[in-house]
């Protein structure tokens, strides 16, 4: 082999040593577009959810959804001058007065001194009554900003699937996505409010 032959040998082999350093080879990128676009894939449910905003002191797994509505857990009495100062107009509130921890009189006194319109719709068990009054409720305009609490959020990712469905039009898997990130855990909620939107339950 003369020189130049050997040169150019030489460079064909480091620019095919290049462009496998870089992942070039086309059995190498399936495999990295995959590692890259899995979180984004994962993180849809939580995106979906709401912007990023820390609750009021004292407020349980507050997620604020967008400019009409915010969703958490367990709410004190005194967090309710702060909602008025964010801008929210009503509390709606699911907490039966029994449970454990619930300060339903108290929120309620203290949300009509800050100014705010307080609607108590107490569950433990969601019925269709609930939920319609809810819907009525909540696609109010006047109580627009809302903010719609329970105990742990749990009701009110179920409460909230049936209205994204219903008055937002969204499919029931995407609804269903936002509602487990802001809280709904219980398998007996999840089930309620699947069949209210499939069957007007």
């Amino acid at each position: 082999m003369n020189q130049s032959s050997l040169a150019a040998s030489l460079a064909a082999a480091m620019v095919a040593a290049g462009a496998l350093a870089c992942g070039g080879g086309s059995g190498e990128t399936p495999a990295a577009e995959a590692v890259e676009s899995a979180p984004a894939r994962q993180a849809a449910p939580a995106a979906a959810a709401g912007q990023a905003e820390e609750g009021p002191e004292g407020v349980v797994n507050y997620t604020r959804i967008d400019a009409t509505v915010a969703c958490a857990g367990a709410t004190p009495p005194e967090a309710m001058a702060e909602l008025k100062a964010r801008g929210f107009a009503s509390v709606i509130n699911f907490r039966t007065a029994g449970e454990r921890g619930a300060t339903v009189d108290a929120g309620q006194a203290a949300a009509e001194a800050a100014g705010l319109r307080y609607h108590h719709l107490p569950f433990r068990e969601a019925t269709a009554e609930v939920a319609e009054a809810f819907l009525a409720t909540v696609g109010d305009p006047s109580n627009q900003p809302a903010f719609i609490h329970c105990g742990s959020a749990n009701r009110v990712g179920a409460m909230w699937l049936i209205k994204r469905v219903k008055q937002d039009g969204w499919t029931v898997d995407s609804a269903l996505a936002e509602a487990e990130t802001i809280g709904l855990r219980s398998e007996a909620l999840r089930e309620f409010a699947l069949a209210y939107v499939r069957d007007g339950a």
